[in-house]
């Protein structure tokens, strides 16, 4: 579960430095007040967190990963 929260928020940092490169325009802080708004830091921080945490998936087990129960036999 926490995986595929980690990912959405990394989709939506992702979407927020593509506008921000193509558009020079900032949607995180547009819609929160700024890019100095307690909300969008709070909205930045939970980004890169999720980051540090994906990190994590390059390096699991696919079974880990995919929540694939394999019996030994």
């Amino acid at each position: 579960m926490l995986d595929k929260i980690a990912l959405t928020l990394l989709v939506i940092g992702g979407i927020n430095w593509g506008s921000i490169g193509i558009f020079q325009f900032d949607f995180v802080a547009w819609i929160c007040g700024g890019q100095t708004g307690m909300i969008s830091r709070i909205v930045y921080t939970l980004v890169g967190l999720s980051a540090l945490w994906c990190i994590s998936l390059l390096f699991r087990d696919r079974s880990d990963r995919d929540g694939i129960v394999t019996s030994s036999n």
